[in-house]
């Protein structure tokens, strides 16, 4: 298995990186690091520059022309509403988790997650 490192934006509940860690990946919290209240463009080249896939639930991650999956070690944005509650969230993230040959190829691409469906982009 190819082992993830995400990074957790403060959009995502704060179990996040504990679930992420159950699938045997790896994750740090932006609020953990000082980049909590940080820009998307902050986060996003913290992300470029240290390998990181980043998990969100801030749409304008889902912008290729502004974050090009290329230059990432993934992108993932959980499609959820705005007042989901965290179990839910938790949960359509879970579902893409355990989609392991996606998460291992998530290098280089765009995943949308949605309940019950994941969109997968390339670069």
């Amino acid at each position: 298995m190819n082992m993830v490192h995400f990074l957790v934006d403060a959009s995502m509940p704060r179990a996040t990186a504990e679930l992420i860690r159950t699938f045997g990946h790896q994750a740090t919290d932006v609020r953990d690091i000082e980049l909590g209240s940080a820009a998307d463009a902050v986060i996003a080249r913290h992300a470029r520059e240290n390998r990181l896939c980043i998990v969100t639930r801030d749409r304008d991650f889902g912008n290729i022309l502004d974050y090009p999956p290329g230059q990432y070690a993934g992108l993932v944005v959980l499609r959820t509403p705005e007042v989901a509650p965290r179990s839910v969230v938790l949960a359509i993230l879970e579902s893409f988790l355990q989609q392991t040959e996606i998460v291992e190829q998530i290098s280089g691409r765009l995943a949308v997650v949605e309940p019950n469906r994941i969109r997968v982009r390339s670069a």
